[in-house]
């Protein structure tokens, strides 16, 4: 073995040009205490196009580490990560290149892109040719960054993580396929052939794909030199570490080398027979690995891991732990693999890989875990074993996932450059729904197997530049089925699958059964027949358009369904079922269930789940009861009953509320939601209120980047309020009941470093009406600093309200909250705790002034920015103006202590029209804080980053 070895690297090195195949020759040497890498390296381009190149482009991706304002950076904002941003500059990474010279030591000259700071373009001194050969000397320097941005870099125990780290050639296809570093592991590399001769302490140990050649040291030095090799590489991970976790096992295919693990399973002879099992399996599907050795690593599989029950915590997960790192190691192992094989393009043909990694995954669970659930173990629990998810088989998470966001209406064609998905469409969407189509193109083309034509496919193109027009002939050629939906309908577009059973007409010995195909797509749908649940038959119906009758022989069918074998992602499955004879309720009886449930399509279901809130410190702990139709899955229509008890005002509260929203897609109006809401709550101590409210509004976004978090919206409704004080109210109404027409326009700009919002609002009222404009600004600036800004003016156009009462005025710092909107715990609090509570609103200001509400016009600026970490200064200016009064200057100023933005902040009053607030006594009351309890507004905080 050792000899042979020894024969291919002298092959490998001394081959002349004539081999068609690109190399690279990297001498790295690592210096550990300075995080750097300096690297000699050669690059021998053949230009494999048609065309003459006059330039070369190279990616340098540790250079995106290198600003504030690289692609990398930018990405790390859109998805509201401020830890690149905050980092120290010797945190980041960077390349300085200090020559490139061709073979005759001519210098080249070159140049970074403007938008793509980590691509080089190399201008060559002669032509290259089609078929001919460029040699690149190059010599460079890396700061290697920190592991914390991307897993990647330099960790806090001071070993590296090493991928995409030397400079390699841009793919030319008859275009340059350059692109910056988004942190989706997605650079288009050529294959070529590597050695690499890397230079590192002697206590640390390299872990590589490529083949280990030669190890040297010098008893002299502290250092030792590995040296790699590998024909026909993409691949560019290595990990330089001082106590490696890495195992390698030896099976007939190939050797696996995996730092995975799971907890509650050792290493041994547990983890070979999973490790021989899963190459098995690779091979039979995907072919034979050309390479010796296949390495995923932790960092591969955190970045792409099981979504779902397998993320709970290891006390709780519902999955053995064999399972569990089965198919940790398969998903990551399949990535791996195919990425390694399937030359695509992994920006913008990624959806194949990942689709037949998803595929390939539903196919391992079918042959060697059949009976495995969704829920796992928790599926045989007493009350869980009762829910529709119990019933559920594992592999529907994919179908779970991928519908949740299309539901949503955020699912972006699975086609989509995969740096223009959001996140959740990029790391599980897209990918399951990738996946979930291949398995229902391979139930549909029942004429072949197309498990194995894939791998046929696979085989014949290993190691080749392809595209994905490749795989759609090959298909095409193998099937004498209509396959152009899935390529067209399925792949490339948001186009839903929804039919339904419309009818089912009885008529002598036959049934006539027709099928309405509710969208515009020419996917096919499979019907089923059923006795007793049981399947009798199934058949494809394809090509659809509109509606569509088949006539059946009558036999002993009880109904008809539609995708009854959950392999069809259908947008809308209440709908596919109906029996033969009967009615509505025969068609879909009706389940009571406890806790929120998977939908059901058999059944229409209702759902009680038990509450215990806390609104206010008036009602005190709320106790009652849930009743809602709102499953996992987002529906059109939704319907909400919560009567409850409280437990202080000793009254019956509760609210309820029915809401339908119409999505829209392909265009800037994607959301139209309207209903009617109601709740009976107590805003004082033995007061009550009761609002009726009736509302619609209209969600717009860019309709050509999902990525955007723009959102503009119109909301009307109308408000209407009732009182009723009892005998031991302790506060006077100031005006009687009434009821608001609202208007608003908003628009909002959210992002971590750029935030920018606008509102507009109109408010109609017998006794009133006024309009109101809001503006804020937020930015973190490159030196860390937070500047925050907000303006804010309001007038009445008409108020004919109590002269005395300032219940419909604006407020200057706590809003009387007259539309009942704000969340105050004590809404009616004039002393203590609860009346310190403050939502900026209106007027902004944090000081409790005498001059606190203004009956015609007001107009504030409120103003922070940052002193050190999350403590801030602030200041607000306004003009208060009331009817037969000059209009009155206020000020404030004081400290801010930003620990959740928007959620739980303090502040603390220094200096405003009372004077000097910190040496006036009582100072305690003078502090205001805010603090959110809304478990829905506190998981924003997570949703943003995601859609």
């Amino acid at each position: 073995m050792k000899y042979a070895l020894v024969i291919s690297f002298l092959l490998f090195v001394f081959s002349v040009p004539s081999v068609a195949q690109n190399k690279l020759d990297i001498d790295a040497k690592v210096n550990v205490e300075t995080k750097t890498i300096s690297i000699n390296q050669t690059i021998i381009y053949k230009n494999e196009s048609d065309d003459v190149l006059d330039e070369i482009y190279l990616s340098d991706w540790n250079n995106s580490y290198s600003t504030k304002s690289t692609p990398l950076a930018k990405r790390f904002e859109e998805e509201f990560s401020t830890k690149f941003h905050l980092a120290k500059s010797d945190q980041r990474g960077y390349t300085v290149v200090t020559s490139i010279v061709d073979t005759t030591t001519n210098i080249l000259k070159f140049t970074r892109l403007k938008t793509h700071p980590d691509v080089i373009k190399v201008a060559l001194n002669k032509s290259l040719k089609p078929g001919e050969y460029y040699q690149i000397n190059l010599k460079y320097n890396l700061l290697i960054p920190d592991a914390t941005f991307t897993d990647y870099g330099v960790t806090k125990t001071e070993d590296f993580e090493l991928k995409y780290w030397y400079i390699t050639p841009v793919v030319y296809n008859g275009k340059w396929q350059y692109y910056s570093n988004k942190n989706l592991d997605d650079l288009f590399i050529p294959k070529a052939d590597i050695t690499l001769s890397i230079t590192h302490p002697r206590n640390y140990r390299v872990t590589s794909e490529l083949d280990f050649y030669d190890i040297k040291s010098n008893s002299k030095e502290p250092t030792q030199t590995t040296t790699l090799i590998g024909k026909d590489r993409t691949d560019t991970y290595l990990s330089l570490n001082k106590f490696p976790t890495f195992n390698s096992v030896q099976t007939d295919d190939f050797v696996l080398i995996t730092n995975i693990n799971e907890k509650g399973l050792s290493s041994g002879p547990a983890k070979a027979v999973i490790t021989d099992k899963i190459t098995r399996f690779l091979t039979q599907h995907l072919g034979d690995y050309p390479h010796q050795k296949l390495l995923v690593s932790n960092i591969d599989y955190h970045k792409n891991p099981l979504y779902g029950l397998n993320q709970l915590p290891s006390f709780f997960r519902p999955f053995p732990a064999e399972f569990q790192y089965e198919l940790k190691v398969l998903k990551t192992a399949l990535k791996k693999y195919l990425d390694n094989v399937l030359l695509l393009n992994p920006r913008k043909e990624h959806w194949l890989s990942e689709g037949l990694q998803i595929y390939f995954l539903i196919k391992y669970v079918e042959e060697n875990y059949s009976d495995q659930k969704l829920l796992g173990t928790l599926a045989d629990v007493w009350g869980i074993r009762s829910f529709h998810a119990s019933d559920l088989d594992f592999n529907f998470q994919y179908f779970l996932y991928s519908m949740e966001i299309a539901r949503k209406n955020r699912d972006q064609p699975i086609t989509t450059p995969k740096d223009s998905l959001t996140k959740f469409n990029a790391n599980i969407a897209g990918k399951y729904k990738a996946g979930v189509g291949l398995n229902y193109l391979d139930h549909f083309t029942n004429d072949i197997n197309l498990s194995k034509k894939i791998t046929d496919f696979l085989k014949e193109n290993q190691l080749k530049a392809i595209e994905i027009n490749d795989f759609e002939k090959f298909l095409k050629s193998k099937t004498k089925k209509d396959i152009d939906w899935f390529f067209t309908d399925y792949i490339n577009t948001r186009k839903k699958i929804d039919f339904k059973i419309e009818s089912i007409v009885d008529i002598q010995d036959s049934l006539k059964v027709t099928i309405k195909n509710k969208r515009e797509n020419r996917m096919p749908i499979s019907l089923f027949k059923l006795k007793n649940d049981s399947i009798i038959d199934q058949f494809w119906v394809e090509n659809i358009k509109g509606k569509q009758t088949i006539t059946l022989a009558k036999d002993s069918t009880e109904k008809f369904a539609l995708g009854y074998d959950n392999v069809i992602p259908e947008f809308n499955q209440r709908d596919n079922i109906k029996a033969v004879e009967g009615n509505f309720l025969k068609n879909k009886p009706l389940q009571f269930r406890l806790f929120k449930d998977v939908e059901d399509p058999n059944y229409n279901q209702i759902f009680f789940m038990p509450l215990v809130e806390f609104n206010n410190i008036y009602d005190g702990l709320t106790l009652g009861t849930k009743v809602y139709n709102k499953t996992i899955l987002r529906k059109r229509l939704n319907y909400r009953f919560s009567p409850q008890y409280a437990t202080k005002s000793r009254s019956l509260t509760g609210s309820t509320s029915i809401f339908y929203t119409h999505n829209l897609e392909n265009q800037n109006l994607f959301n139209i939601t309207y209903g009617i809401a109601a709740g009976y709550k107590s805003f004082a101590e033995d007061a009550f209120f009761t609002r009726i409210r009736p509302s619609i509004s209209f969600v717009f976004r860019d309709d050509s980047d999902f990525r955007s978090n723009q959102t503009d919206q119109i909301t009307a409704r109308y408000v209407s309020i009732k009182r009723e004080l009892g005998d031991d109210a302790t506060i006077v109404l100031d005006e009687p009941d009434y009821g608001v027409f609202n208007l608003r326009y908003t628009h909002h700009n959210p992002g971590r470093i750029n935030f920018s919002s606008f509102y507009t609002d109109i408010q109609v009222a017998d006794k009133f009406s006024k309009l109101s404009f809001n503006y804020e600004f937020r930015k973190l600036t490159k030196s860390n600093r937070n500047i925050n800004f907000r303006f804010y003016a309001g007038f009445f156009l008409d108020n004919d309200s109590d002269p005395g009462s300032n219940y419909f005025s604006f407020a200057l710092d706590r809003p009387t909250d007259y539309l009942f909107d704000l969340n105050y715990l004590g809404r009616s609090e004039a002393a203590g705790l609860f009346s310190q509570q403050i939502i900026i609103t209106e007027g902004g200001f944090k000081s409790q002034l005498e001059q606190e509400f203004a009956n015609q016009w007001m107009t504030t600026a409120n103003f922070s920015t940052s002193i050190w970490r999350y403590i801030q200064a602030y200041g607000d200016v306004g003009l208060v103006k009331n009817k037969f009064q000059n209009a009155k200057f206020v000020y404030d100023s004081g400290i801010r202590l930003n620990l959740v933005e928007d959620y739980f902040e303090i502040f603390l009053p220094i200096y405003s029209n009372l004077g000097w607030e910190i040496a006036q006594p009582n100072y305690d009351q003078s502090i205001r804080f805010m603090f959110t309890v809304d478990p829905n507004v506190l998981l924003g905080l997570f949703r943003r980053k995601w859609y």
